[in-house]
């Protein structure tokens, strides 16, 4: 998707500190020699410690011990299979965004602080910049700062905000974005949601309710319903995504935060034991530090091969 084409170069510089720990593990286990008999206890923990998970890296084991029967086994040998195994693991794991319906629907979900606002303004700023126009509704009307911070970023990148104030009943505000979105002949609209209420129950029920009001008003949409999964929280992340996806269906993630993690792994085991598309990844501040998920260049980053 050219839109949102990989920033190789960005992918790389933020997985930065799990590609060293790789590499400083395999420097210490290998040392341009032959894999040692008892060196796979130590493999298995630097893989465990990236967050592959279990599954993931028992597969691999079993490769290298099937390889190191059949010969000499060196460092660059095991680099090259990891580097193989995970893009095999990830196969079928990107998937482009939605925006062929005018206007296209976006749904944005996601706990507070996982950089679900900064997101929804990141994903304008790559529209306008295709020419898009772009609506954002700001439906997180818990927080008033999740307001301002949208109206910022509205201002930054030249999208209008559909708002109420704080408190007002998000749904409404879905319903209204939804019609300035077609009165203005919007190509996309950015709908920001709540990432916390006083229960998760109500949290859940409250954001399938503005999915319902936005589906009522514009058959087939949202067309996307994105959550988007801080990468630094490992398990707890994985375990936020599937209550997401039991409670609203979820088209696919965005993943943020690789810049800020040694476990950049955690994205092979978020697309295995979830089975949802990456849509997009985020690594930087920046507003263009967004990017199509690209398993290969993923995989060049994370392993150095």
């Amino acid at each position: 998707m050219a839109l949102f084409a990989s920033l190789t170069e960005r992918l790389r510089d933020g997985l930065q500190k799990t590609r060293e720990a790789f590499r400083e593990g395999f420097d210490r286990l290998l040392k341009g020699q032959e894999l040692a008999p008892g060196a796979l206890e130590e493999l298995e923990e630097l893989l465990l410690q990236a967050d592959l998970g279990v599954a993931t890296t028992e597969t691999f084991l079993e490769v290298v011990r099937d390889q190191a029967r059949s010969g000499r086994l060196t460092d660059g040998d095991v680099r090259g299979a990891l580097a193989g195994h995970l893009r095999g693991a990830l196969a079928g794991a990107a998937a482009p965004l939605a925006l062929e319906a005018r206007p296209a629907v976006l749904l944005v979900l996601g706990v507070n602080g996982s950089g679900k606002t900064t997101t929804c303004g990141k994903l304008a700023w790559r529209l306008r910049q295709a020419g898009r126009e772009v609506v954002l509704a700001a439906a997180d009307t818990f927080r008033a700062a999740a307001i301002e911070q949208l109206e910022r970023w509205g201002e930054r990148v030249g999208a209008p905000v559909v708002k109420q104030g704080p408190g007002a009943d998000p749904s409404a505000v879905a319903f209204d974005a939804v019609r300035a979105a077609q009165a203005r002949r919007a190509d996309v609209l950015i709908v920001d949601t709540a990432g916390r209420l006083q229960t998760k129950t109500n949290l859940m029920a409250e954001l399938a309710k503005v999915k319902r009001v936005i589906a009522r008003q514009l058959p087939g949409a949202p067309h996307e319903t994105l959550l988007v999964l801080d990468a630094t929280t490992g398990q707890n992340g994985i375990s936020q995504a599937r209550l997401f996806h039991e409670g609203l269906a979820l088209s696919g993630l965005v993943l943020t935060k690789l810049d800020g993690t040694a476990k950049g792994g955690v994205v092979v085991r978020i697309w295995r034991e979830l089975a949802l598309p990456i849509k997009l990844v985020a690594t930087g501040e920046r507003p263009d530090d967004l990017a199509a998920f690209d398993p290969d260049a993923f995989v060049a980053a994370l392993t150095g091969a």
